[in-house]
């Protein structure tokens, strides 16, 4: 094919089989022997969670090019994609090899998934992008508007999405089981247990060592304000900083909010507070407890969400000990809250569950299945994702879904840092009550870098 719009044309008609990827319980596209089918893909990001989306990825498609700002990281991952073109600064890769690339991948530190991904799919790109989809409620927004504008197909990386355990679980609570839900409660570990920069840290380092000749640091900025190199940012240290990372919420409620939003059809809050720690210009706090207010949703009744986070003096901000009587609490999970019933997941990702009162629900079975059937996790969602490129349906969690999930957990990152309830006029993007919280739904963008 002479031009690459054309060969768009012919990967997307030519993989109608992708239809069959539902019905034939996970039909991998890769296994196509026609080289014309093959998706070539870039990935942003190769190292951290983008070593294993990579190598999912060419599962799938081939990898064509290679992005990352830390020359070590990127070089061992070159390694095993030897043909691929390497890069550090994406704007490049995609300029270059706009020709040769169908979609992208993006595993890279929270505050530049935006810049990555819409300037991917301005350019006609099919987008793979990591949770938390974006840094801010603004870059969320684009992305669901860039997204259906360029008539892209995308993904977002929160991997229990393609859990037939979440899958059930969504019809269990939309076929009524536990009858109308008027209460969410969910709760992670962190930032304690896994990451816990944050709570130790509040400020900046004083110190300011020499970049290191392999870690391009001005790229790894990206969009943020300038600072000094540090190696309490990067590799990983940078999700508890306010200017790089989401904190515990952005970090993992798209996993473990994801079944709750999704079975309940949530959308936009009207109101959210937030209850946290000690709140100061760098690091997120070492606690929190949000609630957001959700209205009536066609025949749904309003929910009250709550999100819990952390340890205050000592022990974990966790559900009341009236909701969670008779429970074996697990370290992360949720609780749906039915007139009917409860249904109790214990994990971060949706994926298993257990009907309460269990002897309420002896013997039930649950409805027909009405959503498609997956399984296999990550895995999976790369599966999906290039089934859509390749003429399929969308895959569960594209940005239509997941930016609106994305934006409605960030608004309690906003809550948290102007210290009060906030009003939320979704359709209009707009704090009603709080003009102070307009800095960080739609934050600055370092010179150079724009959306």
């Amino acid at each position: 094919m002479k031009r690459q719009t054309n060969r768009r044309q012919f990967v997307k008609q030519s993989a109608i089989a992708g239809l069959g990827f539902w019905a034939a319980g996970g039909l991998t596209l890769a296994d196509s022997k026609s080289p014309n089918e093959t998706v070539n893909i870039a990935c942003i990001g190769v190292g951290g969670k983008g070593d294993s989306d990579t190598d999912q990825a060419a599962n799938f498609g081939n990898i064509v090019a290679l992005c990352d700002i830390d020359d070590s990281t990127l070089n061992d991952k070159a390694g095993k994609f030897p043909k691929a073109k390497k890069y550090n600064d994406f704007r490049k890769m995609l300029e270059e090899m706009d020709k040769s690339i169908d979609a992208v991948t993006v595993s890279t530190p929270d505050h530049t998934h935006a810049v990555a991904s819409i300037m991917a799919m301005k350019m006609g790109k099919h987008v793979y992008c990591q949770k938390p989809l974006t840094h801010s409620v603004y870059e969320a927004r684009m992305m669901r508007e860039v997204a259906a504008k360029q008539k892209v197909a995308t993904q977002m990386g929160n991997q229990g999405t393609a859990e037939n355990g979440l899958r059930r679980a969504v019809e269990i609570i939309q076929a009524g089981a536990i009858g109308p839900v008027r209460q969410v409660h969910v709760w992670t570990n962190r930032p304690t247990g896994f990451w816990s920069q944050a709570p130790q840290v509040t400020s900046r380092p004083k110190e300011t060592p020499g970049i290191p000749n392999h870690i391009h640091w001005y790229l790894f900025l990206g969009p943020a304000p300038d600072r000094p190199y540090h190696p309490a940012y990067h590799p990983f240290a940078w999700r508890g900083w306010w200017d790089f990372g989401t904190g515990a919420l952005g970090d993992m409620a798209c996993h473990t909010a994801n079944m709750a939003f999704r079975a309940l059809k949530l959308g936009y809050p009207t109101s959210i507070v937030a209850e946290s720690g000690e709140i100061n210009p760098e690091t997120y706090p070492a606690w929190a407890k949000i609630h957001f207010d959700f209205p009536a949703r066609e025949e749904l009744p309003p929910v009250k969400f709550t999100w819990y986070e952390g340890k205050k003096d000592g022990q974990r901000v966790l559900p009341s000990a009236d909701l969670t009587k008779g429970l074996q609490m697990s370290d992360s999970g949720s609780l749906l809250v039915g007139d009917k019933g409860i249904l109790f997941s214990p994990n971060d990702y949706g994926d298993a569950y257990k009907l309460l009162p269990e002897k309420d629900f002896e013997g039930y079975e649950g409805p027909k299945p009405t959503l498609p059937r997956n399984g296999r996790g990550d895995d999976g969602m790369k599966a999906e994702w290039v089934a859509a490129i390749k003429g399929g349906p969308p895959a569960m969690s594209n940005f239509d879904y997941a930016a609106m999930l994305t934006e409605t957990i960030l608004l309690g990152n906003v809550a948290m840092r102007v210290g009060k309830k906030i009003e939320w006029d979704g359709p209009h993007m707009k704090v009603t009550n709080c003009p102070e919280a307009e800095q960080y739904i739609k934050p600055e963008f370092r010179k150079g870098w724009h959306l």
